[in-house]
């Protein structure tokens, strides 16, 4: 774990690990133990995690581990169909108080489950937007 990460990891946190060998399974562990020095070359430290062991994990295998915080975070999201892309930048339809619409640049994110898309920017949590932005420019359109 990198030092600037230290804050955000707790003892008892769980933890999903992936073991390099078998990829498409995933163990869920608790943090039992963070370490107290750091390695002087990596700025890192050792965090053990204990995991229930179905008798695939080896002594020395590698794995991928996915840290749990309990820091509350708030995102953005709209549907994917919400956003136009239209000359190299990203768009949506946002409601305004007079009943009608506008087009408000926005900086895309990550692209989620169920359809989702995450606005980084250019849009306020609660605004309200239309559902699906092409569909909607070519009715103005005609």
């Amino acid at each position: 774990m990198y030092e600037n990460d230290l804050p955000g990891l707790h003892v008892g946190e769980t933890a999903e690990i992936r073991l390099n060998a078998y990829p498409d399974k995933e163990f869920t562990g608790r943090i039992s133990n963070v370490l107290p020095v750091l390695d002087p070359t990596l700025r890192t430290a050792k965090v053990r995690i204990e995991v229930r062991n179905p008798g695939l994990m080896r002594v020395g295998m590698f794995v991928t581990a996915t840290f749990h915080g309990q820091k509350k975070e708030t995102y953005t999201v709209v549907p994917a169909t919400a956003v136009l892309h239209l000359h190299d930048r990203d768009w949506v339809y946002v409601s305004t108080a007079d009943r009608k619409f506008r087009r408000a640049e926005v900086t895309v994110g990550q692209t989620l489950a169920n359809n989702l898309q995450e606005i980084v920017s250019g849009l306020q949590a609660g605004q309200q937007v239309v559902q699906n932005a092409l569909v909607f420019q070519n009715t103005v359109e005609q």
